[in-house]
């Protein structure tokens, strides 16, 4: 327990730091977050001073840190869907279903280009062509769900039409992708879960069903018992439980604990009132410290000092460019056949060209797999990482207003 809270302390601190000189250079925090746990990492702590490293940092410790991080970031989730405006959605669900669907389709036929190139280079020996192209193509078309939702919420975004948008997008986006990631690992000899991909879609489709149909009901009609407005303390705690019952659902079924947090966000009845007293009572736990040791914890796991030589460093760059191409080309494509304007259509594309941390979970599976040599995972790591970094300076060059700032003002003026 010693060596957990100093680990703890530790990482907190340096997320703070990191966290807001980002944000004095112009970047989302979560990006200051994520280099700070790559500073704590083997890349840059562990080379300074390895026996050190070693000491606060042993990989036999890491468990418990990362059930924290996880716990953190469903409940971060939860919070997202439970913010979802319906209404924005039902006026943007054109451009929310046919972004989403350019948005994987174009990373992955250009990805399927260049993979056969990539593998003669860098894949490891044996693996065929069909499951490379598969996890490459999930690589290229994946945007990190929470890491989107950490930077529309520091921009107070995530309830415009927008933001909104740009999030149901980012969940079907997800969904397909660890969709394809199950059948990427069916391909692979000895890989996977020993669940059948058909059970798992059954299994899929009665959870969805049971939450929409059941939980969602049943939500509204608690509502209409409640003699008070208030969202009481047992309320609260029934509420948090079915979170975490959600989470573990889509974990057991095989798709992932964050969308089963985000789904039961998306159940929870829409009432101002319960929807501030969640705010207030999860929020500041959850950004200040359990969302950073989950940004920190997955930054830790990244080697940058893998890369080496100008030729990787070309292709890293082809990599890049092949990346984003596919990724923001597909959604604005999309946004504009769908009546948005090109510049809400190219907004949409950045921010759904956010890569983040879902990405590296992606990158770390096809690596257990052997899919991915050392060298590729860590060129595709930093593709993941850069193109995370560039979303902020796009939304400010196309003149997307950071309401924070609004908010930020008004408290300023009211104050006076």
């Amino acid at each position: 327990m010693t060596l957990l809270l100093i680990q703890m302390t530790a990482v907190l601190l340096t997320a703070l730091f990191c966290g807001w000189l980002a944000r004095k250079l112009g970047q989302s925090r979560v990006i200051g977050e994520i280099i700070g746990g790559i500073f704590l990492g083997p890349s840059v702590f562990g080379r300074l001073a390895p026996h050190a490293s070693s000491v606060l940092f042993p990989p036999s410790s890491l468990g418990s840190f990362e059930v924290l991080s996880t716990i953190g970031l469903i409940l971060f989730l939860f919070l997202i869907g439970s913010e979802l405006d319906y209404d924005h959605l039902r006026k943007q669900k054109a451009t929310a279903t046919l972004a989403s669907g350019m948005s994987i389709l174009f990373p992955f036929i250009m990805a399927a280009v260049v993979a056969h190139s990539l593998r003669i280079r860098f894949a490891p020996h044996g693996i065929g062509s069909l499951p490379f192209v598969l996890f490459l193509g999930i690589s290229m078309s994946i945007t990190a769900f929470p890491v989107l939702a950490r930077i529309l919420e520091e921009r107070k975004m995530q309830s415009t039409p927008l933001g909104a948008t740009a999030l149901m997008c980012a969940a079907v986006d997800d969904v397909c992708a660890w969709s394809l990631l199950a059948i990427a690992l069916t391909l692979l000899p000895n890989a996977g879960s020993s669940t059948p991909l058909g059970w798992r879609l059954v299994w899929l489709a009665g959870y969805l069903a049971v939450m929409l149909g059941v939980v969602r009901p049943l939500g509204a009609w608690l509502v209409k018992r409640q003699d008070s407005v208030a969202l009481s303390y047992e309320l609260f705690g029934l509420v948090i439980a079915v979170v975490l019952a959600s989470a573990a659902m889509t974990e057991a079924i095989g798709v992932h604990p964050l969308f089963g947090a985000f789904l039961a966000g998306v159940c929870f009845p829409r009432i101002p009132d319960w929807q501030a007293a969640v705010r207030t009572r999860l929020d500041t736990i959850v950004s200040v410290l359990l969302l950073p040791l989950f940004f920190a914890l997955t930054g830790m796991r990244t080697r940058l000092d893998l890369l080496s030589g100008g030729r990787i460093w070309l292709w890293t760059g082809i990599v890049f460019l092949v990346a984003v191409a596919g990724k923001m080309g597909g959604a604005v494509l999309a946004a504009r056949w769908t009546g948005q304007s090109w510049r809400n259509a190219a907004a949409l594309g950045a921010l759904l060209n956010t890569r983040g941390l879902v990405e590296l979970v992606v990158l770390n599976i096809a690596y257990n797999a052997h899919v991915f040599s050392p060298t590729l995972f860590t060129m595709l790591v930093v593709m993941a990482l850069v193109t995370t970094m560039i979303t902020t300076p796009i939304l400010n060059l196309l003149g997307i207003e950071d309401r924070s700032k609004e908010t930020q003002d008004f408290a300023v003026i009211k104050a006076a």
